[in-house]
């Protein structure tokens, strides 16, 4: 394999499972691994995302952005605007690269950071809602301002379960996206687990 191809298939593979998830394990992990969950088949999920990345990497090497990003509108929640979104962002910080030394590696490190990040903001803050949602019914007084501010809180001191929260927020989207639908069933069940959790972090904290 061309030794530049080979550098580009590892940059995909430890940005995508790096503080998420354990190699050949099927476990999924938060920031650290001192919290983890096994999750079936999420090793396939993660390989078929993967996969996106790698089999369209020619569109990449070649400048053309906009066709290596659509094929991920097959992701849940990406459509045509959070696309075209991720490609404006791009070419801003390309324009910021202008005049430096082009690095084929650290072009494609900024392309799938940025990509995997709009993607796991999606369903993340979807779960964060949720919490929103489930504080407000134990306690019809809370602001939504005042529930945020808590979860600001748990965001500075790297809480545990918002990291695992969000790392099961990303395999459920992903394994929906990929029609593992049992996968999907139990990581929604897991995630309603850890809602409950921050709920409860948040409502000792106001209280």
């Amino acid at each position: 394999m061309d030794v530049k191809l080979k550098r580009l298939f590892e940059v995909t593979d430890n940005l995508i499972k790096q503080q998420f998830y354990m190699n050949g394990s099927d476990i999924i992990i938060g920031r650290t691994p001192e919290i983890s969950i096994k999750i079936k088949n999420s090793g396939q999920i993660i390989k078929k995302f993967e996969n996106l990345f790698n089999e369209n990497l020619h569109y990449f090497l070649d400048g053309h952005y906009m066709k290596f990003f659509k094929p991920f509108m097959i992701i849940k929640g990406m459509d045509e605007n959070h696309i075209s979104e991720i490609y404006q962002d791009i070419q801003i910080k390309l324009a910021a690269m202008h005049g430096t030394e082009f690095d084929v590696v650290l072009m494609y490190t900024i392309v799938v950071s940025s990509l995997t990040a709009n993607i796991r903001e999606i369903p993340f803050n979807d779960s964060l809602q949720e919490v929103v949602v489930r504080a407000k019914n134990q306690s019809a007084n809370l602001s939504k301002k005042q529930i945020q501010n808590e979860l600001e809180k748990l965001f500075m001191v790297n809480d545990k379960n918002l990291s695992i929260l969000s790392n099961l927020s990303y395999i459920d989207v992903l394994a929906e996206s990929f029609n593992y639908l049992n996968t999907a069933r139990i990581c929604k069940i897991q995630k309603s687990k850890y809602i409950n959790r921050i709920v409860d972090l948040v409502m000792n904290s106001i209280d």
